[in-house]
């Protein structure tokens, strides 16, 4: 059954032409875009440009200034049923600031074209302005990677992010987009990405599992939270309400001051008082004495001292010493040769 399914390698689905459907349309079909002030320019311009291609396809377009709309409408000569919809998706992505040149692609069989919104992704702000650029990269550098590994033209505007390619790039497109806005790199993405365009070259890796082959990125987000300073644990759960506190006579009673006189309490909480104060004038005294106390010094290590050498001299053994070093000079010394005469030429 799957061999029977298996689409073969250089296979392509026929076009569509105009001979598939001679009778056209019944009903007609319209669909309206804005566009933002901006783009009212550079819309004036390519629009006759925009009317001829659309025109070859049977549909009628109309850019309102005033309104800053622009709308797609089929024809009686219309004879593909689907190209309004890729009309419409052109519509989008000139006012999302693609330009002509890319955006005429939808019109082409095998491509489509995405707008993903990413304003409402992130709540705040600068988080969205950074994982933006993020995904943009420096000068432009990881959104061209991307263009090139899913063969699809990518354009970051704003808050939102247009895509025009075929639909396995626009689907790893949208994945980038997803994952950037989640706060994970667009890098890891387009590493999988280049793997994956690696592995699909060999045919016997075609129907295995690629899992072994990919990477596998762990979060480190999670280490590098701060731990608050207090942490607070639950305390077991019980079904008995707390002890009630006790009350100022309950302390009383079981001290027994609730049964002594008014006079015996006054003097007993004098005598407390004075005790305090007492205590408080010692620490005083201690607290002021110690910036009298002299520190303590490090103990010194005592070195143990080596012997000194003797002063004394054995003054026969320096004799024999000398007269026997003056043995071995004489020995040793060669004799020298006898000089010979010579004869003095008498002037």
């Amino acid at each position: 059954m799957d061999e029977g399914l298996e689409i073969p390698k250089d296979w392509k689905e026929t076009a569509f032409t105009k001979e598939d459907n001679p009778t056209g349309l019944l009903e007609e079909s319209s669909f309206a875009t804005l566009f933002p002030k901006y783009r009212e320019k550079y819309l004036r311009d390519c629009w006759p440009l925009v009317q001829k291609s659309l025109s070859e396809h049977g549909i009628k377009a109309n850019l309102d200034v005033i309104e800053g709309s622009m709308t797609v409408q089929t024809t009686r000569k219309t004879w593909d049923p689907f190209i309004i919809i890729k009309a419409r998706d052109m519509m989008k992505l000139l006012a999302r600031s693609v330009p002509y040149e890319q955006a005429i692609r939808v019109l082409e069989d095998g491509m489509s074209a995405e707008v993903i919104k990413i304003g409402r992704m992130v709540p705040n702000r600068e988080r969205l302005v950074k994982r933006r650029q993020r995904l943009i990269g420096p000068n432009g550098s990881t959104l061209k990677a991307v263009e090139l590994l899913t063969k699809c033209y990518v354009m970051v505007q704003g808050n939102t992010v247009a895509a025009v390619g075929p639909h396995r790039g626009l689907r790893d497109v949208n994945k980038v987009v997803i994952d950037t806005m989640k706060n994970v790199h667009p890098i890891y993405n387009i590493k999988t990405m280049m793997i994956k365009r690696e592995l699909m070259k060999d045919e016997n890796l075609r129907n295995e599992s690629w899992d072994r082959f990919l990477p596998k990125f762990k979060s480190k987000n999670l280490a590098k939270r701060k731990q608050p300073a207090k942490k607070r644990t639950k305390k077991e759960y019980t079904p008995f309400p707390p002890p009630q506190p006790e009350s100022k006579m309950d302390k009383e009673i079981s001290t027994g001051e609730y049964f002594q006189k008014e006079n015996e309490r006054k003097a007993k909480a004098r005598e407390m008082k004075k005790r305090k104060q007492v205590e408080a004038v010692v620490k005083k005294q201690e607290k002021r004495l110690k910036a009298f106390v002299a520190p303590k010094e490090p103990a010194v290590k005592q070195t143990k001292e080596k012997p000194s050498p003797s002063n004394d001299v054995d003054i026969d053994a320096l004799k024999a010493k000398i007269i026997k070093s003056k043995k071995k000079g004489s020995l040793q010394k060669p004799k020298s040769a006898p000089k010979k005469k010579t004869l003095s030429a008498k002037s």
